[in-house]
Parts: structure tokens; C-alpha cells; sequence
């Protein structure tokens, strides 16, 4: 194809794309004069379809405030409900179903707190004076409930059902035990170890299935703002139960003046129970009583404590003011024991103390426990210095006539032997009352003890006349001492040089008893000057001599062997001694002398005794045979 063509070709396309365009400028002007039209019939039609729009609007604003309305008028209609339907569980009262109860009377503080916070109903306040009423009366009942609920429940504890719950070693034995101390030696360290690791059984004061029920009644009446109440109805009758569960056991007040008017028999008995009875009071009441005071007031931390305090100010005044008195009491040698049976009792509870009565509400009665510790400790000290001094001072007049173990000797030895079962004790109050060596004061009480009894026996030992007697009476008592401290633990805390000294002196004893009775004897069994195969004696001279030792000999039978040596191996010993020095010595003498009056006519009235009836008669020495025995 040439140029010409193509020309005419492009010329062609350009006039059909300028009609092309032309045409499609009148569409679009057609379309805008259509749009613009359009645009006026809309603003026309929204501006009459406006008031449609408005009452739509309100209709549906209409439509949900109807529906608020009817949800509020529902939940209004379902507080009058579940109110009515709390008000008739309230008439009823809690003792039928408690649970219930206790779900209406949060239905009614549900209610309260309803219309409180919805102060726009006009029924509102109404409605809130009606279930406020109704809630007071529902308190009311509870209130009733708790207290029938708590006095049916809350019964003494009988004594048999309290010694249930010992351990077997504290137990009464019989029926006529039940009321008695516990006797017997309890203070070696394996009986002291075996009372610390007992296992006590807690009684049951309230049935377990109605703690429960008693706890919810006190948190509703705490939350109800009636706490006076609660405090008041638990604190009387559980303090009443508790002090008549006592009571039952055989505890009683006593005050100073009961005490010091007592005979001592009764009083120590009394003693005895008391021990028994701050045991059980201590590790079964007072610790039962702390348990369901907790489980039953648990969450009404403002009332427990002092609750349990109240409850047991009284039981706690009447066991401790027993002690108090006996502490307070006259001094006398024999409370001692008592005194540290006491004290220990007080130790041992002391750590049960300080667990049940712990609280601050309690540090009174924790206090007067403690107190009394250190009351009955001072005393039991006081009462050493006391009985040091009796000691001394013994003025019985009666003399033993047969120079034996004195009754103040056998007194004294026996308290000293106690007071070392009680070592232990005796340690822990010293340390009480800040001693640095408790074992050494230990020592130094009893060596003083020994000393003041020494004392005494030579104070007593001059009432004799006879000196020979004197000498007896101290070797008798002196061996007595020495020999019980070898046999007791006193032996360790007096040691053994102690025991050697004193051995020694009852053997000074003995050899002054043979000088002082026989020395003379012996002088008329000894020939002066005498050369061999010669007496140096007269024939007169002789009869002499066995006349006066027949006499001497048989005034000192008549008279010593009325005199007593109690300890068969010292007794046996001075006979030995005696015989070694005088049946020798006899021997000789009639050897010697005898002949000179064999061919007398009456031989015999002189040489009355051979050397065999002597060593008889010496063996009849120190029985304590009286003269008429003796004739038999």
C-alpha cells in the first residue's frame, strides 16, 4: 500500500475517533444533567422521609426503655419474692433446718443492700425497714439457738470419763484410788521421763457434729454487731461447766486460814490431789476447753482469746489459790516434800501453760502460774534453812536409856535419803532461783544438814551419866549415818573422804567406850612386879582381885547388856574387841592366881567364872535384854 493510502487511512480513524469523542461528551453531559436530578429528588425524599426517621428513632428508644424497665420491675419482683419466701424461713426459726436459716438471713441482707443502693424506688425505704426488722428478729432466734444449742451440749465431765484419758501409769487403780494423790516414790529419772513422753487423751466436751453448727451461729451473731451477746452466753456456760467439772473431781477453795487449821494427815492428803488434779485440770480441761473455744469462735478474732480467758479465770483462781496457801502457810520440816511435789507439778505444767493460756488476753493467770513456781520454790529453800536450824536445836529431853539409834537420828537420815529421790527437783529450784551450782548447793545443804545433826547428838550424848553409855550412844549414831550415806546417793554428793573422816570417828568412839569400861576391870587381872613362876600377889591379895572383878564384871553384864547395839556387824565387832583384850588377859591371870586359893574350902566363891563363861556372857553384851531377862 502507498503513502497516499495510509494518509487517507489515518485520516479516516481520526474523524472516527473525534465523533467517537464528540458523542461521548453528550453522554456525559446527559449523565450529569440525569445525576444532578437525581440529587434534587433525594433531598426532596429525605427531607420528607425525616419526621418517619425521627418517630422510628423514639419508638425504639421507647422499646428499650420498656425492656429496662421490665428487667428492673423482674429483678424488683424477685427481691419481694425471695424476701417473702426468707420471711417465712425466718417464722419458722433455725432449730428445724439451720442451713436454711442461715440462707434467709442472707437473703434478707442481700435485700438490704438492694434497695439500699437503689434509693429511687419509691418502696425502697419501706422494703428496707421491713427486712431490717425481719433480720433483727432472725438474730434474735440465733441468738436463742446458740444458747439452747450450747447449754444441751455443754455437760460437766465426769471424774471416771477424766481418768479415761490419762495415760495408764497415772491412772487410779480402784474406785477408792480415784480421790487420792499419787503415791509412792514418782522421782527417779526414768519415772520422771515416763510422765513427759505420756500421751494424753483430750476429752470431748461438745459432740463434734454440733461444733459446726454452733461455729456458723456465732459468726452470724459476731457479723450481726451482736457480739456482747455471743461473748456473754458462751463465757457463763462454759464457766459454769467447766468450774462444776472440777467440782465433780473433788477440787474445793481453800484459803490461808482452812489450810492452818488443818491436821497434817488431812492436809497432805488434800496436797496429794491437788498434784492430781492441776494435771488433769491443766492437761485435759483447761487444753479441751482452748480447743473448742477455738473451733467454735474461729473468725471472731476479737472475742476468742478473751472468751477462753473469762471461761477459765475462775478454775485457774481456785487451783492456784490452794497453792498460794500452802506456800503462804507456817513452815514445818515435813511440808518440804510436799512443797517440791508441788513445785514440780507447777515445772511440769509449765510449758502447757504457756501454750493454753498464751494469749494476751491470759498473761494474768500466766503470770499467777509462774508466780506460784517461784512462791513454792522460796518456800521449799526457806524450809532447808528451817529445818537446818530444827536440827540444831532438837531439845528433846528423853535420852534413848539404851544408847541406841536415836529417833532424831533415824528422822533425819530418812529426810536426807528422801530429799535425794527429789534431786532433780531439788537441782532445777535452785537454778530457779538463780543459783550458779545447783549441784554444789545441793551438796553444801546437806553436809550442813549432817553437821547440825552431828551438833545436836553431842549436845544429847552428855545427858548420860554413864560415860561409857555416852560413848556408845555416839558410836551407835555416827555408824547409823555413815552407814545409810553409803547406801543412798548421798554418798556421791558427800564424797568419800567425807565417809572415811566419819568412819574414823565412830571407831574413836568404840575405843573410847573399851577404855572407859574395861580399864579398870582389866587393872584387876594384872599382877604388878610379878617374877617367873611368882605372881607377886599375897593369897589375900588375890582373893582380893577376883572379888572385885566378879563385882566389876558383873555390874557392867547387869548393865550393858541392857545397852544396845543395833548394827549386827558393829555389834559383833565391839564384842570381839572387848573378848580380845579381856578373855586373854583372864586367862592368864587364873593361870596364875587360881592356884593360891584352889585349896580354900570355898574355891569356887572366888573363881566364879571360867574363861567359856566369860566369852558367853560377852556375847550376851548389847542386846538389850533387860535385868529380868537376864535372870531368866
Amino acid at each position: 500500500m502507498g503513502v497516499p493510502q495510509m494518509m487517507l487511512a489515518l485520516a479516516y480513524r481520526a474523524e472516527f475517533m473525534k465523533e467517537a469523542l464528540e458523542k461521548s461528551q453528550t453522554i456525559t453531559d446527559n449523565m450529569v444533567s440525569i445525576l444532578g436530578s437525581f440529587d434534587h429528588r433525594l433531598s426532596a425524599l429525605e427531607t420528607a422521609m425525616r419526621p418517619t426517621q425521627i418517630r422510628t428513632h423514639s419508638i425504639r428508644r421507647a422499646h428499650e426503655n420498656i425492656d429496662k424497665t421490665l428487667k428492673s420491675a423482674e429483678g424488683i419482683l424477685s427481691q419481694f419474692d425471695q424476701t417473702r419466701k426468707a420471711e417465712a424461713k425466718i417464722l419458722r426459726g433455725p432449730h428445724e433446718d439451720l442451713e436454711t436459716y442461715l440462707e434467709a438471713i442472707e437473703q434478707l441482707k442481700a435485700t438490704v443492700k438492694f434497695f439500699s443502693s437503689n434509693k429511687n424506688f419509691k418502696s425502697s425505704d419501706g422494703v428496707v425497714h421491713h427486712a431490717n426488722q425481719l433480720l433483727a428478729k432472725a438474730i434474735s432466734k440465733l441468738q436463742e439457738e446458740f444458747n439452747t444449742l450450747l447449754s444441751n451440749y455443754s455437760k460437766p465431765v465426769e471424774p471416771d470419763r477424766l481418768f479415761d484419758c490419762l495415760p495408764n501409769s497415772l491412772r487410779p487403780s480402784s474406785a477408792s484410788d480415784k480421790h487420792q494423790g499419787e503415791g509412792g516414790n514418782k522421782h527417779s529419772s526414768e519415772q520422771q521421763k515416763s510422765l513427759e513422753t505420756a500421751i494424753y487423751t483430750l476429752p470431748t466436751l461438745i459432740p463434734p457434729r454440733v461444733v459446726p453448727l454452733l461455729h456458723d451461729l456465732a459468726l452470724q451473731m459476731a457479723q450481726a454487731g451482736h457480739q456482747q451477746q455471743l461473748f456473754r452466753i458462751y463465757r457463763d456456760t462454759r464457766a459454769s461447766v467447766l468450774e462444776q467439772s472440777l467440782k465433780k473431781l473433788g477440787v474445793e477453795r481453800l484459803t490461808k486460814d482452812d489450810v492452818q487449821r488443818m491436821q497434817w494427815e488431812v492436809l497432805e492428803a488434800k496436797i496429794g490431789n491437788w498434784i492430781h488434779y492441776m494435771r488433769i485440770a491443766v492437761k485435759l480441761l483447761f487444753s479441751a476447753e482452748k480447743k473448742i473455744c477455738d473451733q467454735i469462735l474461729e473468725g471472731i478474732e476479737s472475742l476468742r482469746d478473751p472468751c477462753f480467758a473469762d471461761v477459765t479465770v475462775n478454775s485457774v483462781s481456785v487451783l492456784l489459790s490452794f497453792g498460794d496457801a500452802i506456800a503462804k502457810s507456817k513452815r514445818s520440816p515435813e511440808k518440804l516434800f510436799v512443797l517440791l511435789d508441788m513445785y514440780e507439778i507447777m515445772r511440769e505444767l509449765r510449758s502447757e501453760f504457756e501454750l493454753v493460756f498464751g494469749s494476751k488476753a491470759c498473761m494474768e493467770m500466766r503470770e499467777s502460774a509462774f508466780n506460784l513456781t517461784i512462791r513454792l520454790a522460796q518456800t521449799a529453800q526457806e524450809t532447808f534453812v528451817d529445818f537446818e536450824e530444827a536440827v540444831e536445836r532438837d531439845a528433846t529431853k528423853t535420852a534413848v536409856l539404851d544408847g541406841t539409834v536415836h529417833p532424831l537420828t533415824s528422822y533425819v537420815i530418812n529426810y536426807v535419803k528422801f530429799l535425794f529421790d527429789y534431786q532433780s527437783t531439788v537441782k532445777q529450784l535452785f537454778q530457779e532461783l538463780e543459783s550458779t551450782d545447783p549441784e554444789g548447793q545441793l551438796a553444801a545443804v546437806t553436809t550442813r544438814i549432817m553437821q547440825a545433826l552431828q551438833t545436836n547428838l553431842d549436845g544429847k550424848s552428855k545427858q548420860y551419866r554413864d560415860p561409857a553409855l555416852t560413848q556408845l550412844f555416839l558410836m551407835n549414831n555416827i555408824h547409823y549415818i555413815v552407814r545409810s550415806v553409803r547406801r543412798s546417793e548421798a554418798k556421791d554428793m558427800l564424797g568419800d573422804d567425807w565417809v572415811q573422816i566419819h568412819r574414823r570417828i565412830v571407831q574413836q568412839h568404840a575405843n573410847q567406850y573399851k577404855r572407859i569400861s574395861w580399864a579398870k576391870i582389866l587393872q584387876c587381872l594384872t599382877v604388878q612386879g610379878e617374877s617367873s613362876g611368882s605372881s607377886g600377889l599375897s593369897r589375900a591379895m588375890v582373893k582380893d582381885r577376883f572379888k572385885t572383878f566378879n563385882s566389876q564384871f558383873e555390874e557392867l553384864y547387869t548393865r550393858q547388856a541392857q545397852w544396845t547395839v543395833p548394827d549386827s556387824e558393829l555389834r559383833e565387832s565391839l564384842r570381839l574387841a572387848v573378848a580380845e583384850v579381856l578373855l586373854p588377859a583372864y586367862r592368864s591371870f587364873i593361870k596364875r592366881c587360881a592356884p593360891m586359893i584352889d585349896g580354900g574350902k570355898t574355891p569356887n566363891k572366888y573363881v566364879r567364872y571360867t574363861p567359856e563363861d566369860l566369852e558367853r556372857m560377852l556375847n550376851e553384851f548389847f542386846d538389850g535384854k533387860t535385868y529380868n531377862e537376864q535372870k531368866r
